[in-house]
């Protein structure tokens, strides 16, 4: 299975968990660290902590190894690194706060679930 392809299951797992707003961002030609992103907001920090469970069950399943998880409390950003995917999960204010989808923008999106 493909990188995207991956980060696509993973994307599909967050949206059956009610993550909102999800998009997969193919990075590489304009990234050095990671070949996709994917962005998706949760409705609260509680459920932050629910959707990288079952993104780190996914990514597991599908045999991709976590380097690193940054999770600051109150922040409402997790990022999940698994070296060619980055999951970024947020609140909503958080996402907007970074804007990282619209600073990727000239990249191309391959999966978008709303």
């Amino acid at each position: 299975m493909t990188m995207q392809n991956n980060a696509i299951e993973i994307a599909k797992v967050l949206s059956e968990k009610k993550a909102r707003d999800i998009t997969v961002i193919n990075i590489a030609e304009k990234s050095s660290f990671a070949d996709f992103f994917i962005n998706a907001t949760a409705g609260s920090d509680r459920q932050l902590s629910a959707l990288l469970d079952f993104a780190e069950g996914k990514a597991a399943e599908l045999g991709l190894e976590q380097k690193n998880v940054e999770r600051i409390q109150g922040s409402g950003w997790i990022l999940a690194d698994y070296g060619d995917i980055i999951i970024n999960l947020f609140t909503a204010e958080t996402r907007d706060k970074y804007t990282l989808d619209k600073i990727w923008s000239d990249c191309e999106i391959v999966f978008v679930e709303e």
